[in-house]
């Protein structure tokens, strides 16, 4: 190493004219550390690529001058601080940012790094390693596995990977092209200099992205690109950065599925829902944007009005109803049965079926609708049929139990398969499809609960009886006018038992 760059940009003190300077003697030692104390005192010590804040002392010739203590001059490359139109950026009495370079031809050399270090000399390019400061180089040819790159006149190399980010191999996209560069590597006394701008590339990447992060707060709104979906999420690239966002975030409705919403490289806006550092993890929401249908619930779905929509989801506890984006109704099971017990849902809807029911209860700060699929009826004027009763009727719904049939003002009633009068495991559903008229017996009743039990096996037996009935009636007649009961009518009395 040459005795400049082991100054480390202190430059010595010249000798004074009586001084002679083979002059061994104590008396001139202990001057000689007279003068390098007030010398400490007077220059102060940089390392290589040590950062300085100072003030622009004078702009003159192709330097900016510092206003650093010292008897040597601190210098910046003028070309540093020009414009496009060759006009400087600074002026006297500026504060800024420098980074010492070496002690050369008498002066401390220092940059910016705004645009990389301008350098013509090896040494120079050695000091830029050591200091780790980047050197501005032109890309002149493509080589095998990497680039030539002219920085002054001295010839390095960048490979292909450290071009850029990417390690794009397109060679007209750079060759002439001068760009900052990090000396990786400084041998055979700069025979052999490697270099990246790629590092660069990354720090300055780095920079914004701290920078950027130190931005973001909960709350905010922020535009990005879709990078990635998938099942449990999507995630959104934000500057450098990439949040998720769940899937309970992607929209007030819970049926719509991540595909169905974005493709890879749509862009977005979504809000900042939390912010966790420490886990790398930015949690975003695109519902959270979008104004809430609950708001309007009321006005929508009043009390006691009848509304459409689809089964989404069954629990033990009852039915949830989709009756438009972003809003749920929940049937309980209590409101599901028609009037009898069931001991899950299933028994009687299933998801994706279109059904009608009644708004019972609209809570909105509870974001909470009740339905019932029962209808609003007044108790105190439906009148039930009466037990024994043979009844008309359309098939309304085949359950698993039994058969739910559409009676009179109304009423639903509700036949067991044990009623039905059919072999066990008939398929009642191909059997009595929903319209099938048919006749049962009410065996039951339950005014309280509007609930009536049906009989369709007993309805043959109803109609003889009924049938006998008529008989014996007219025969009573007919025996009172000729006195006696007819052969027929004992026949008939003996076959039923009567």
């Amino acid at each position: 190493m040459d005795q400049d760059h082991q100054n480390n940009g202190i430059e010595p003190e010249p000798l004074k004219n009586n001084e002679v300077s083979e002059n061994t003697g104590t008396e001139h030692e202990e001057d000689f550390a007279l003068l390098f104390e007030q010398s400490s005192k007077t220059s102060q010590r940089f390392e290589p690529g040590q950062r300085v804040k100072t003030r622009v002392a004078g702009i003159s010739g192709v330097f900016v001058y510092l206003g650093l203590e010292g008897k040597s001059e601190a210098v910046v490359d003028l070309k540093e601080f020009l414009d496009a139109e060759g006009i400087p950026t600074v002026k006297e009495g500026d504060e800024i940012e420098v980074f010492f370079i070496s002690f050369d031809d008498g002066m401390r050399k220092f940059t910016t790094l705004t645009r990389g270090y301008s350098t013509t000399s090896l040494s120079n390019l050695r000091d830029a390693h050591e200091a780790g400061l980047p050197v501005n180089g032109k890309v002149a040819a493509e080589l095998k596995g990497g680039y030539e790159v002219q920085v002054g006149k001295v010839r390095c190399f960048c490979p292909f990977s450290h071009i850029d980010l990417r390690g794009t191999r397109e060679a007209e996209a750079y060759i002439g092209q001068t760009f900052p560069f990090r000396i990786l590597e400084y041998k055979e006394n700069g025979r052999n200099i490697i270099l990246s701008r790629r590092v660069l590339l990354e720090e300055e990447q780095e920079s914004q992205k701290k920078v950027f992060k130190e931005s973001l707060k909960p709350g905010m709104d922020i535009a990005g690109k879709v990078r990635s979906i998938q099942k449990f999420g999507v995630f959104v690239g934000i500057g450098g950065i990439d949040g998720l966002i769940p899937l309970s975030e992607l929209s007030w409705n819970r049926g719509e599925k991540p595909t169905d919403l974005f493709t890879v490289g749509d862009e977005v806006t979504v809000r900042i829902i939390n912010i966790d550092w420490d886990r790398e993890r930015l949690t975003l929401s695109l519902k959270a944007i979008q104004p809430d249908p609950f708001l309007s619930v009321l006005e929508k779905y009043p009390p006691d009005s009848m509304v459409h929509g689809t089964v989404v989801r069954l629990e033990s506890f009852g039915a949830f109803i989709n009756l438009e984006p972003g809003i749920d109704g929940l049937i309980p099971i209590s409101k599901l049965g028609a009037g009898r017990r069931i001991n899950h849902p299933k028994e009687v809807i299933e998801v994706g079926q279109l059904i009608e029911a009644r708004v019972l209860e609209v809570n909105p700060e509870k974001r909470r609708i009740s339905l019932s699929m029962e209808q609003k009826i007044s108790l105190e004027n439906i009148v039930l049929p009466s037990v024994g009763e043979l009844v008309d009727g359309t098939v309304e719904r085949v359950l698993s139990s039994g058969v739910l049939l559409k009676i009179k003002d109304g009423t639903t009633g509700f036949i067991p398969n044990s009623e039905m009068g059919t072999l066990k495991g008939t398929n009642h559903n191909r059997m009595f499809p929903a319209g099938t008229q048919m006749q049962a017996v009410v065996i039951e009743t339950d005014a309280k609960r509007n609930r009536v039990t049906l009989s369709r096996s007993k309805v043959d037996d109803k109609m003889e009886r009924d049938t006998y009935r008529q008989y014996r009636d007219k025969s009573h007649e007919e025996e009172q006018a000729s006195g006696g009961l007819g052969s027929l009518g004992e026949l008939l009395k003996a076959k039923l038992g009567l």
